[in-house]
């Protein structure tokens, strides 16, 4: 009779992370190259992280020019944060895609 292992009483193997709290999480966004674009990916991280700070964006514009990829660099205190700002990122109207 083979036995099988649980994990310990009150954990959720799925909410289990890998990343140590609090810590620098990068995302990366990518949208339609307008005026405000990075402005507005801004206004979103500070909702989720006060003390984010803009001068850590990194800006990448697409081989046509059309795109641009900008990464939030941003202070990561929980995994409930990151999910609600993947949410308002995803449903930002400007943002094409999260990753």
């Amino acid at each position: 009779m083979s036995a099988s292992i649980s994990p310990p009483a009150g954990t959720d193997p799925r909410k289990e992370s890998l990343i140590e709290y609090p810590s620098v999480f990068p995302i990366k966004v990518m949208g339609a190259k307008v005026d405000g674009f990075a402005e507005a990916l801004c206004q979103v991280a500070r909702q989720f992280d006060p003390g984010f700070d803009a001068s850590t964006l990194e800006l990448r514009p697409s081989k046509g020019g059309n795109y641009l990829g900008v990464t939030l660099n941003i202070t990561a205190t929980s995994r409930e944060q990151l999910d609600d700002l993947y949410r308002a990122l995803t449903t930002h109207p400007m943002v094409k895609i999260v990753l």
